[in-house]
C-alpha cells in the first residue's frame, strides 16, 4: 500500500476529491493531511474523513527537520501538494526523490513562480489576453513550479471570464484529472 500525504494551505477542495477517490483503493491510501494554516478548511475535510492531520510551522519546516520524523512515523511514501503555498525544503526533496508532485492552475511554464497562486494566476492569464489556460501536474524540485511536467489539460478562456469564473473552470479541471494522475504516477513508480 502506497501511503500519501497531502500538503494543503487552504479550503481543500482538491484534497477532498483525492481523499474521496482513494477511499477504498486497493493500493493507494491518503494517510496524512499536512497544513501550514491552522484555519485551513482542509483540516476539517481531513477530520471528517478520519484522515490524521499535521499542522506545521515555518521555522521547523525550513530550518529544522522539515517534519521528516512525523512523515516517516506515518510511513509516508509519496507527497501530493494540493494548494500548498510554501516551497518544499531540500530535506524533503532528498527524502522523497521523484515522489513529490504539485498541481498548478495554469499551463506551466507560463504563470508560475513565487507569488503565482490562486486568483493571481487567473488575473495574469486574463491581463495577457490568453485564449486558453489550464492545469499542470508536475514533479517538485528546488524551484517554484519548475519540475518536470507530468500532465496538462486546457480550457478556453472566454471574453467574459473574470479571475473568479476562470478559477471555477480550472477547479473543475483539477477535480476531474488530479486524482487519476496521482494514481498513474504512483502506479508507474511501483513498476
Amino acid at each position: 500500500m502506497t501511503r500519501i500525504a497531502i500538503f494543503a494551505s487552504g479550503a481543500g477542495s482538491n484534497a477532498a476529491r483525492i481523499i474521496q477517490y482513494f477511499r477504498n483503493h486497493e493500493t493507494i491510501a491518503v494517510a496524512l493531511v499536512v497544513s501550514n494554516n491552522p484555519g485551513a478548511g482542509v483540516l476539517s475535510i481531513a477530520a471528517n474523513a478520519s484522515v490524521p492531520t499535521l499542522l506545521i510551522e515555518k521555522e521547523r519546516f525550513f530550518r529544522g527537520d522539515a517534519y521528516l520524523p512525523e512523515l516517516q512515523s506515518s510511513r509516508i511514501d509519496f507527497i501530493v501538494l494540493a494548494g500548498f503555498l510554501w516551497k518544499i525544503p531540500q530535506a524533503l526533496l532528498n527524502a522523497y526523490p521523484n515522489s513529490i508532485i504539485n498541481i498548478h492552475p495554469a499551463l506551466l511554464p507560463n504563470y508560475g513562480g513565487k507569488g503565482m497562486y490562486g486568483l493571481r494566476v487567473h488575473a495574469a492569464v486574463l491581463a495577457a489576453g490568453d485564449k486558453e489556460s489550464g492545469i499542470t501536474v508536475h514533479y517538485v524540485d528546488e524551484h517554484y513550479d519548475n519540475g518536470d511536467i507530468i500532465f496538462q489539460d486546457r480550457i478556453t478562456v472566454d471574453g467574459t471570464d473574470t479571475p473568479d469564473t476562470l478559477a471555477e473552470k480550472i477547479h473543475r479541471l483539477e477535480h476531474q484529472h488530479f486524482p487519476r494522475v496521482i494514481e498513474q504516477v504512483v502506479s508507474l513508480r511501483k513498476q
